[in-house]
């Protein structure tokens, strides 16, 4: 299902998606119709503009955080026109699973887009890799990440994107061994402990978003 209050973007995404095999049951102009048609019959997944009408802040994004919290086996692309640090923030704080946030501009990148939604739609997590570069810039002046390595930083970003550790390997040109080496060393060097109940890879993006 989609929620996109721009009729010329809405129609392109789901000509686009049926054209790839997908069922749109639902393309809606506002977050309000799309929670009405995701109670009436959950699909496999929503995609959501972060501003939606009628006072085109962050009702896509509160949609999406109910969307998750009412039906936690809908996967949630949240688009968004322009970074915005604290909707990501508590986008990814609502957990790791089937989700993903993407700039409007990688929608035009169509091979990019759909592999986002297969990533989600797998249980996995997609985040754009411009969303990624800019929260990277903008704390490399803090620590503990300015301690990082400039390859332990290539993980990490890598990792931010919802790459699985083999997918990390094959777009850096290192082995999964030398993958795992450099987790670990960016969980340790960013205080992320292995306790039970969390997830220190996902803990490793939201501690960009929070620095």
């Amino acid at each position: 299902m989609l929620a996109e209050d721009s009729t010329l973007l809405r129609e392109g995404l789901v000509r686009l998606l049926v054209e790839e095999g997908h069922e749109v049951p639902a393309a809606a102009g506002d977050a309000l119709t799309l929670l009405r048609e995701v109670e009436a019959g959950p699909p496999d997944l929503v995609v959501v503009d972060i501003r939606m009408p009628p006072t085109h802040t962050d009702e896509g994004l509160r949609a999406a955080l109910e969307i998750r919290e009412r039906w936690p086996g809908v996967g949630v692309l949240v688009l968004s026109q322009h970074l915005e640090r604290s909707y990501a923030a508590q986008l990814l704080a609502s957990g790791a699973e089937r989700v993903g946030y993407l700039l409007k501009d990688r929608v035009a990148q169509v091979e990019e887009f759909l592999d986002a939604l297969e990533r989600i739609h797998a249980g996995g997590a997609a985040i754009d890799p411009e969303v990624v570069r800019q929260l990277v810039v903008r704390t490399t002046h803090t620590d503990p990440l300015s301690r990082l390595t400039p390859r332990e930083r290539s993980v990490l970003e890598t990792l931010a994107q919802g790459h699985t550790n083999a997918a990390i390997g094959e777009k850096l040109h290192i082995s999964q061994s030398t993958v795992e080496k450099n987790l670990n060393a960016v969980f340790d060097k960013l205080d992320l402990a292995h306790t039970g109940g969390y997830n220190r890879r996902i803990l490793a993006v939201l501690r960009y978003l929070e620095s």
